[in-house]
């Protein structure tokens, strides 16, 4: 098994986890592998079984044949008339593909879980594990942890801010972050092109919200009208051209009709599916659509979570046409997230982020189109790539690049108006902070109450956004003493997000033997790079000193 980076990173982070916690939680953007690293825990685990459970019945075979192929192990399906057989310790294999609703099947009973013995397996890993925190995945949760050795780990993609709260009360701790933003900046996804369409009849403003998002219903009835779907529909044949294009939808009768229209404008270029699309004719479909005999697919609830485009026609699916807005942000990001993917071959064997960005940028999908249309929305915050993107970017800073995106009028690099938004934030603030100093002829105190400077800007890391999951996570007394000790800083006057971030870069910087908090200090004042030894600091610290605190001519600076 061939792992990313970023995968083995995962691994080890959530093996590392595991020596402490029992429930831990891996966050990994669509379209970056969380199927291999679920294999990898497989492999790792291995000869202790493992249980890999997901909620749709597409996941499932998908996932076995993925887990497979990765490390050679066996895996049966526990699922419909496919069993796992458990009768025999040679005829039981090590991992075991089941979905969450066929391990509670059996009514009052315990279910089809109950042919399991816990003690039996090493680990439990929940897929799309958003899902988590409802009472079907918790009964087969707390059934699997009457075995206390074993170990269980959540996958997701960036969850919304809720799922993130309520993902805090059923994992211990968070062993792993990669979102997609780190993704496309690593040229492990392709960049993220945005194009805000205003449709005059699209009015949100009177829709309910139900469970946090649009009520469906309301929002079917806005959405169905034959004049807004008309209007989508020609927007998007201009947009798109003759890129292969996926369409989400809030009802069945939108999907049919927006196909509908397609059609009417370009005949044979599109199909539908839905939940309730036979299996066989939902099968030609997506073959059709796989090989370009379909250019866009219109959907309800199909390719929302876990699918793989099959297409071999090497141009991958490009646009995401967004007929179904929404106010949660795991919704949207599992829609964008189908179409983030660099075609195959593309990204993988190069070991420099300069090479896999020259390799996506010559490859036939350079970058992906997510399509928005945008009305009156009222009192809701719908959603755009700005807010996936942004999960480490400021709040402020996702407005003013959605503000700016709107302006456009065209295809916006959302990556890079997201940079431009926290550079102009910056700017202003340096402009305040200036201001503020030259009024009261001081230098602005920093928010750090125990010292004068700000770690982040010494240690030239930006700060974490808080987290739902942090919600009442308490610093242990070994890293608040870390914080004071070596960072001189105040535990209680930051974030817990921010004090971990502040202790993980301290650790990394014993591991690599770096310089000192101290010893960064005054390197940054006289403006040399903080990445240096030890040592090497001692040397350039002397240097200034001996120089009576000036900044020594280059060639008598200490190397």
């Amino acid at each position: 098994m061939n792992l990313r980076p970023y995968q083995s990173a995962a691994s080890n982070a959530i093996f590392q986890e595991w020596q402490t916690v029992n429930a831990t939680l891996a966050v990994m953007a669509t379209g970056l592998g969380k199927t291999v690293l679920a294999a990898d825990l497989a492999r790792r685990m291995f000869p202790r079984r493992t249980l890999f459970l997901a909620h749709r019945r597409e996941l499932i075979h998908q996932a076995a044949d993925k887990i497979t192929r990765a490390t050679g192990l066996r895996c049966e399906i526990e699922m419909g008339d496919l069993r796992a057989a458990e009768h025999s310790l040679f005829s039981r294999a090590p991992v075991i593909v089941s979905s969450i609703q066929t391990q509670c099947a059996g009514g009052d009973g315990g279910g089809r879980m109950a042919k399991f013995d816990p003690a039996r397996f090493g680990c439990v890993i929940l897929d799309e594990c958003h899902h988590a925190t409802s009472s079907q995945w918790q009964r087969v949760i707390n059934y699997f942890r009457t075995n206390p050795n074993l170990k269980i780990c959540g996958i997701t993609a960036t969850p919304d801010r809720a799922d993130e709260a309520a993902l805090g009360q059923v994992f211990q701790s968070v062993a792993f972050e990669y979102e997609i933003l780190d993704g496309i900046k690593d040229a492990w996804l392709v960049p993220v092109q945005q194009q805000l369409v205003h449709v005059a009849g699209l009015d949100f403003s009177g829709i309910r919200t139900t469970a946090g998002d649009l009520n469906g219903g309301d929002l079917a009835s806005v959405m169905e009208a034959e004049k807004n779907m008309q209007q989508v529909a020609s927007s998007s044949i201009e947009i798109i051209g003759n890129k292969r294009a996926l369409a989400f939808t809030q009802s069945v009768k939108q999907a049919e009709m927006l196909a509908e229209i397609f059609n009417r404008n370009r005949a044979g270029s599109a199909a539908w599916i839905c939940g309730k699309t036979p299996h066989d004719k939902r099968k030609i479909i997506l073959s059709d659509y796989a090989h370009g005999h379909i250019q866009i697919l219109c959907n309800c609830g199909i390719t929302t979570e876990g699918w793989d485009d099959p297409a071999n026609d090497m141009q991958g699916v490009q646009v995401c046409i967004m007929a179904k807005p929404t106010k949660s942000r795991s919704l949207y990001t599992q829609m964008a997230g189908r179409v983030i993917r660099p075609l195959p071959n593309t990204v993988d064997g190069f070991d420099l982020v300069e090479d896999r960005k020259l390799s996506i940028a010559s490859s036939a999908k350079p970058s992906c189109l997510v399509v928005d249309f945008v009305g009156n929305s009222g009192r809701h915050k719908l959603m755009t790539t700005a807010d996936i993107l942004g999960g480490k970017v400021s709040d402020e800073a996702v407005e003013i690049a959605v503000r700016n995106a709107k302006k456009s009028g065209k295809p916006v690099n959302m990556t890079e108006a997201l940079d431009e938004a926290e550079e102009e934030l910056q700017r202003r603030e340096q402009a305040r902070l200036a201001d503020a100093a030259r009024r009261a002829r001081l230098v602005a105190k920093a928010r750090f109450t125990t010292q004068e400077v700000n770690p982040f800007d010494v240690l030239e890391i930006q700060p974490v956004k808080a987290r739902g999951w942090d919600n009442g996570q308490r610093l242990s007394e070994k890293c608040r003493s870390m914080l004071q000790k070596h960072l001189g800083v105040n535990p209680d006057a930051i974030p817990y997000a921010q004090a971990m971030q502040l202790v993980r870069e301290q650790i990394r910087r014993w591991d690599n033997k770096l310089c000192s908090f101290k010893q960064a200090k005054v390197l940054k004042k006289y403006g040399y790079s903080t990445e240096v030894t030890f040592e090497q600091a001692s040397a350039t610290i002397d240097a200034l000193a001996r120089n009576n605190w000036h900044k020594p001519a280059p060639e008598t600076q200490a190397a």
